[in-house]
């Protein structure tokens, strides 16, 4: 599931999926963003945004699910 998918959810729908108001999250991502440095990184780079980051952390943290269970969202 990505924050394409779920940024249009109702507010309390959104709160209910990663325990956060929409406007919170927005600001969580401000911050997160704000922080972040472009780092000389070699490899391939990441396929995530930050939000899909974010939300992904989010969701883990609400449920502590495994991330063979958060894979598999991603494919139903």
């Amino acid at each position: 599931m990505t924050y394409e998918q779920v940024k249009s959810l109702k507010s309390e729908d959104f709160k209910r999926l990663c325990g956060v108001r929409p406007d919170t999250f927005n600001e969580m991502v401000e911050v997160v963003r704000s922080h972040s440095q472009p780092k000389q990184k070699t490899g391939r780079p990441g396929k995530l945004s930050l939000e899909d980051q974010l939300l992904m952390t989010l969701e883990y943290w609400r449920e502590y699910r495994t991330y063979f269970h958060i894979s598999l969202k991603g494919e139903i």
